[in-house]
């Protein structure tokens, strides 16, 4: 049977090389073939899911370099459907495509906001006085090279292998160690794993009116590694608040810190509890 999963395209998007190697570890694991849908934004891809044009997708949360994709999070709660079922971590390494004939003679660079900021040193020492222009992928980006031969544009090596274009520099990502964790969504409930992601708002902004929650977790010894606030887009100072825990959603900790966690706060949304998958 064959799983149908949306991504952030076109081709050649890291999105779509974290969908390709999820694709390839379900099709060991479960023997089910996958059939990959790009879609022209992030948000996009996560609504395929969320109506069920797709069953799955897999959309990027956090940079190790950047920090969250805010995009993602503020449609997973606002959606209210989805559940992560799996996080993948792909190791990113950043080429600079181009058709010129060297640095000199770049005169524009395109690329996705996040793939920008985690080049921004790199950019600023060869390219200082060069106009950085975001696209919505770091694929799309490749457009622009084939009108104007003075354009540069960040994107894969995968890419320029697909699109046939020439590297004029790799790899151009300020930090070697730069990765990217994915969220693989779907409808269904929430399974078990050692992660467990969930989100809440609070019922006023008065002060202790964070501490609480964290108290119920730190209490019980549960680990956060990750807290993230996000505005409710209700009022100018309302914010919703991301959480991930190192801890199984069923264990007996998180059960209790749960049913305590109603108690001190307005909206408690559970976004899965997973295992991670890293990605050579």
């Amino acid at each position: 049977m064959d799983i149908s999963i949306a991504h952030l395209g076109p081709a050649g998007t890291y999105a779509e090389s974290a969908a390709l190697a999820y694709s390839t570890w379900l099709e060991k694991t479960t023997g089910n073939s996958s059939i990959l849908h790009s879609y022209a934004s992030i948000a996009q891809a996560i609504r395929a899911a969320a109506q069920g044009e797709t069953q799955m997708a897999v959309v990027p949360v956090e940079n190790s370099i950047e920090g969250s994709v805010t995009v993602t999070l503020d449609t997973l709660w606002q959606l209210d459907k989805l559940h992560i079922q799996q996080a993948l971590i792909l190791p990113i390494a950043h080429a600079l495509l181009s058709t010129a004939p060297d640095l000199g003679a770049i005169e524009v660079v395109y690329s996705h906001p996040q793939a920008l900021a985690q080049c921004q040193a790199w950019l600023e020492q060869y390219l200082p006085a060069v106009p950085l222009v975001p696209t919505n992928s770091t694929t799309e980006a490749l457009q622009y090279l084939k009108t104007n031969p003075q354009a540069g544009a960040i994107s894969s090596q995968r890419a320029a292998q697909l699109y046939e274009l020439p590297i004029l520099a790799y790899p151009i990502n300020d930090h070697p160690d730069n990765c990217t964790r994915f969220w693989v969504l779907s409808l269904e409930p929430p399974q078990s794993g050692s992660q467990t992601s969930l989100a809440f708002s609070l019922p006023a902004n008065t002060p202790g009116a964070l501490l609480k929650p964290l108290q119920i977790f730190a209490q019980r010894q549960i680990n956060m590694s990750r807290i993230e606030s996000r505005p409710t887009k209700r009022s100018l100072g309302d914010y919703l608040f991301f959480i991930d825990l190192e801890a199984n959603l069923e264990s007996v900790m998180v059960q209790s810190a749960l049913a305590e966690l109603q108690g001190c706060t307005e909206t408690i949304k559970i976004l899965g509890s997973y295992d991670i998958l890293s990605i050579e």
